[in-house]
C-alpha cells in the first residue's frame, strides 16, 4: 500500500548540461528521464571533456549562460532546437551556423555545442573530436568531510548521456527546511541544487526524509513510477554564485556536517508519463 508523503511543487528541466534551465507546469517522463533534461552539453575543444560547473575554475561563468528550449521537444521527433541566454543578455540558438564560435568567445575557450539522443552523442554544428571519451571534471573545495580535498578528479558519465549519474533527481521541502534551520544565513534555494522534482511534503514530514526512500517505488499522480536508487552527494556548484543567489560556501559545508553531503536522491524511471505540478506523491515501502 502506498502512503501519500506530499505533492509535486515544482519540475525543473536544465536543456544544457550545467547552464541554468526552466520550470515547468508539467512534463513528460520517459525510460531516459524528463524528457529534454540535459539534451545538451557542451565539449571542450582542447580536452575534449564535458563543460561543467563543477569545475568553476575552467568554467567560471557557466552559470550566467540560461538554456529554454524554442519548442517544446516530443518524443520520437527531431531534435529540438535550444535558445541559450549569454551573460551579456544576448542569445544564440543551437540551430545557429555561429553557435558554437560565439558560445567559445564568450567562455574564451573552444568548444563545441553536441546532444544526446537515444544513446548517441553527436556535435550539433560540428562533430566530436576523435578524441571525445564521455569524462567530465570536477573540483573538490578544501573541506573537511568531503571524499578528496583541493584536487581536480576525472568521472566517466553513463555511455551515450550528459547525466552525471541517475537520470531523476529528487528534493523535498522538508529538507531545504532543515538545512536552513542549521544555517539561517544561508539561501537553500532550489536553483542551487538543480533538482527536476521537488516535493512539498506533507507537514508531519520533517527532515531528510527522502532518505528514507531509498530502495522504495515512488508513484507520481497517475502515471509515472520512479526507483529511488540512492543519495545525491553533493558538490561544489551548489556554492556557486547564479541569478541573484550570493557565493556561498556555506551551503556546502552545512550539507556535509549535518548529513554527510547529501541532499535529495537520485531515481530511476520504472513507468512513464506525464507529472505536473500538484501532483499527489505517494511511496511504497515494500520490498
Amino acid at each position: 500500500m502506498a502512503a501519500e508523503i506530499g505533492t509535486v511543487a515544482s519540475l525543473w528541466r536544465y536543456p544544457v548540461k550545467s547552464m541554468r534551465g526552466e520550470e515547468l507546469p508539467a512534463i513528460e517522463v520517459t525510460e531516459h528521464g524528463l524528457l529534454g533534461d540535459r539534451a545538451y552539453a557542451l565539449i571542450d575543444g582542447v580536452d575534449s571533456k564535458v563543460a561543467t560547473a563543477k569545475n568553476p575554475g575552467k568554467w567560471p561563468t557557466l552559470f550566467g549562460f540560461h538554456a529554454t528550449f524554442i519548442d517544446q521537444p516530443k518524443r520520437g521527433a527531431a531534435r529540438a532546437a535550444v535558445r541559450i541566454t549569454l551573460p551579456d543578455d544576448t542569445t544564440v540558438t543551437s540551430t545557429a551556423r555561429q553557435c558554437n564560435q560565439v558560445l567559445s568567445t564568450m567562455l574564451k575557450r573552444t568548444v563545441t555545442l553536441a546532444s544526446a539522443e537515444s544513446g548517441q552523442v553527436t556535435g550539433v554544428q560540428a562533430s566530436l573530436p576523435d578524441s571525445w571519451t564521455g569524462k567530465a571534471e570536477e573540483y573538490w573545495p578544501d573541506m573537511e568531510g568531503l571524499d578528496h580535498r583541493n584536487p581536480v578528479t576525472d568521472f566517466a558519465l553513463p555511455t551515450g548521456t550528459f547525466f552525471d549519474g541517475a537520470t531523476v533527481h529528487l528534493l523535498t521541502t522538508a529538507t531545504l527546511t532543515r538545512l536552513s534551520e542549521v544555517y539561517p544565513q544561508g539561501r537553500f534555494e532550489v536553483p542551487r541544487f538543480r533538482p527536476n522534482i521537488v516535493v512539498e511534503m506533507l507537514a508531519r514530514e520533517q527532515g531528510f526524509v527522502e532518505q528514507t526512500w531509498i530502495g522504495h517505488t515512488l508513484a507520481i499522480g497517475d502515471e509515472v513510477r520512479l526507483k529511488i536508487s540512492g543519495p545525491c552527494g553533493r558538490c561544489v556548484m551548489t556554492t556557486l554564485a547564479q541569478g541573484d543567489l550570493p557565493k556561498d560556501s556555506g551551503i556546502l559545508r552545512t550539507a556535509v556536517q549535518h548529513n554527510q553531503g547529501h541532499v535529495g536522491v537520485y531515481a530511476a524511471v520504472v513507468q512513464g508519463g506525464t507529472i505536473t505540478r500538484g501532483d499527489r506523491v505517494r511511496v511504497s515501502k515494500s520490498a
